[in-house]
């Protein structure tokens, strides 16, 4: 266990004029006690502290893991009918968010035959009729069934304009 305690200071003073207006100064000590004294730290508190707050925000961003989202850029800053990134991978019940940069009119429409098993593509998928018309517009998905999901843009997928996300 460290302590830290306190101690006092020894400094010289002046002594008075004398009446013959001579100086003189002697080496006399007065003693000043500190102000207060330190507290004592035990380093094993203080650990056990640490080690509860790294605790505390872990178990926060495990929570607040499953409400992130990430971002998907539909259409290249130069203007390439892509999405950005065109495969990435997310935690279960984690939001995707695909937004419009360049070269709209886009959509995102999930592939019936790229989707696990029982996934019901229309309740996840924009209608291929309607579409992202400007810029930052967006369409948000939250994927909970893990496995591997194909999407593309309808009006861009002769273009390549396809994508894929693994849930995890």
């Amino acid at each position: 266990m460290a302590t830290v305690t306190s101690s006092a200071i020894t400094i010289p003073s002046l002594t008075t004029l004398k009446s013959s207006s001579k100086l003189t100064a002697t080496a006399a000590a007065a003693k000043v006690p500190a102000a207060a004294p330190f507290p004592k730290f035990s380093i094993k508190a203080s650990l056990k502290q640490v080690g509860a707050a790294v605790v505390a925000t872990a178990a926060g961003a495990v929570l607040a893991g499953n409400a992130m989202a990430i971002d998907v850029l539909l259409g290249s800053s130069d203007g390439g009918l892509v999405f950005e990134p065109s495969s990435f991978s997310v935690a279960s019940g984690e939001k995707i968010v695909f937004k419009n940069n360049a070269g709209f009119p886009h959509n995102v429409v999930f592939d019936e035959d790229g989707v696990p098993s029982g996934v019901d593509v229309g309740k996840i998928s924009m209608s291929e009729e309607d579409y992202l018309n400007g810029p930052g517009e967006a369409y948000s998905v939250t994927l909970t069934e893990k496995g591997t999901y194909s999407f593309y843009c309808a009006p861009h997928q002769g273009a390549g304009m396809v994508g894929k996300v693994i849930v995890n």
